[in-house]
């Protein structure tokens, strides 16, 4: 597919918007275009949900396990083209082979949980107050969901809400990142060889902002599921309520690891490294703050520092590469401008600075670590989703579980404490969705429930059980089988 054009996927069939407009797909790496992606309007939304309402119906008919063989069709598919679309992955967001491989085995693994949920859509038989009578309900589709997603996990984050909303009995308009078109279009391929029907899933290329307001204030549009900034997420949500609309927002993270006096210290700065540093610091789970008891700082930062340095930084293609380049221009430029904030605010152990050099025309940051930080500073506080590491000390463990909790974030956290007392009460006290003992921030399996607390996120959780929530609503069914009249009383 490498610097062929990808278009729009659309009611069955690929096309170009009437505007015929273009742009270039970038390899982070090396600055250097990948292909072509086509950019679309609003009239494109309407077409793609227009597609979608006609296709709704059958496809809600189509009993639920056998929406669940296309998907596991799919998943078998996916894991026959592993290899391939890992490295698609690698050059066109930027992460390591051995990462995009991993966000591929993700997606494999919600493939194959939803599609088992299509035997599992359980409702429940009630008992009725009254003889005769039957009750019990039931899970239906909500009708056309909108998917909306970021560029840092293309695969794994856009499959783990179309599997569970398409075994629901939903058709999909889809709403990729414009920064990975690449991996759109070999989900699409791969849905489309699994027996997909023409407008079930529909797929549009463009700007976040007009296509994303018009998909939300489409009348037609039932639901919105949305991964990015708080900022757009806020306000699609607040859209979205004002048009009558289910929402469901994933947004940002700044997810701490505690590090107690009792700790296996090398454990500890292994997985501070591995969360804060693999995939470009680029994943809402990324450890973008460590909170250290002072007796044991002095040794966490030198293991950081060493482990840290020791990376290999490059080109995600390039074997043995650990860290691979920013998504793109603008992403560095984020990343950079914090880096001049992390200088001014604490003390500098590593890195600091864009790599030049052989990885000069990439984006490339240097794996950074920062110490001597304080909750009151910005890069304790603000996500910065680049490969930067901010150490704070703390005397005891309830000032570490405060610090972990000075935060608008809720997303993950993790603890390092061979005390199973600390541990359980790290988990009473720690406000997160996701918490972790003696592993790293990062990390969830597809039948577990994804998602967090405050900021995080709002309108449910993704993934596991708990997605079908999301992307069902509930039917409560009576049925009187006495044959006769009967007097109601209400009370």
């Amino acid at each position: 597919m490498q610097n062929q054009l990808i278009q729009n996927y659309i009611g069955g069939a690929f096309s170009a918007p009437a505007a015929g407009r273009t742009q270039d797909n970038i390899n982070p790496a090396n600055g250097q275009s990948l292909g072509q992606v086509v950019v679309s309007s609003a009239a494109e939304i309407e077409t793609a949900v227009h597609a979608a309402k006609t296709a709704a119906y059958a496809w809600r008919m189509l009993p639920a396990p056998k929406r669940g063989e296309i998907l596991f069709r799919a998943q078998h598919i996916l894991r026959q083209r592993k290899e391939e679309v890992a490295r698609a992955l690698s050059l066109e967001e930027g992460k390591s082979i051995a990462d995009a491989t991993g966000e591929v085995q993700r997606a494999i693994n919600c493939f194959e949980f939803s599609a088992g949920e299509g035997r599992r859509s359980f409702g429940q038989v009630i008992p009725s107050e009254l003889p005769n009578n039957l009750i019990y309900t039931r899970r239906i589709p909500l009708g056309v969901v909108a998917l909306i997603t970021p560029w840092n996990f293309p695969l794994a984050i856009p499959v783990w809400k179309a599997a569970a909303a398409l075994v629901c009995g939903n058709t999909i308009v889809f709403k990729p990142a414009s920064s990975t078109p690449w991996c759109a279009h070999l989900l699409t391929e791969i849905l489309i060889e699994a027996g997909i029907p023409a407008g079930v899933w529909n797929v549009v290329y463009g700007p976040g902002g007009s296509l994303g307001d018009a998909l939300v204030k489409h009348r037609d549009v039932a639901a919105i599921s949305f991964t990015g900034s708080n900022e757009i997420g806020q306000r699609l949500y607040g859209l979205g309520a004002a048009h009558n609309k289910k929402v469901q927002c994933e947004m940002g993270g700044k997810n701490a690891i505690i590090v107690l006096d009792d700790a296996d210290l090398d454990l500890a700065a292994t997985a501070a490294v591995q969360g804060a540093f693999y995939s470009s610091g680029q994943r809402c789970t990324a450890t973008s703050r460590a909170v250290v008891m002072k007796s044991v700082l002095s040794t966490f930062c030198e293991r950081v520092v060493e482990k840290a340095r020791a990376l290999k930084v490059g080109p995600g293609t390039e074997p043995g590469v650990q860290v691979g380049p920013l998504v793109d221009s603008k992403q560095l430029s984020t990343v950079l401008s914090y880096l001049d904030i992390g200088k001014r605010e604490a003390r500098l152990l590593l890195g600091g600075s864009r790599l030049d050099g052989a990885l000069a025309a990439g984006y490339f940051v240097a794996p950074t670590v920062f110490c001597d930080v304080e909750r009151t500073h910005r890069i304790f506080q603000e996500e910065i989703f680049g490969p930067v590491l901010s150490i704070a000390a703390a005397e005891d463990e309830a000032h570490a579980f405060a610090l972990a909790n000075d935060s608008s974030y809720g997303l993950s956290s993790s603890v390092y404490t061979r005390d199973v007392g600390r541990v359980f009460r790290y988990i009473d006290l720690v406000e997160t969705g996701i918490l972790h003992v003696n592993s790293p921030t990062v990390g969830g399996e597809a039948q577990v429930p994804f998602g967090g607390l405050k900021d995080t996120g709002v309108g449910g959780r993704e993934q596991g059980t708990t997605a079908l929530d999301f992307f069902t609503e509930w039917q409560s069914v009576y049925i009187d089988y006495t044959g006769t009249r009967r007097t109601a009383s209400f009370y």
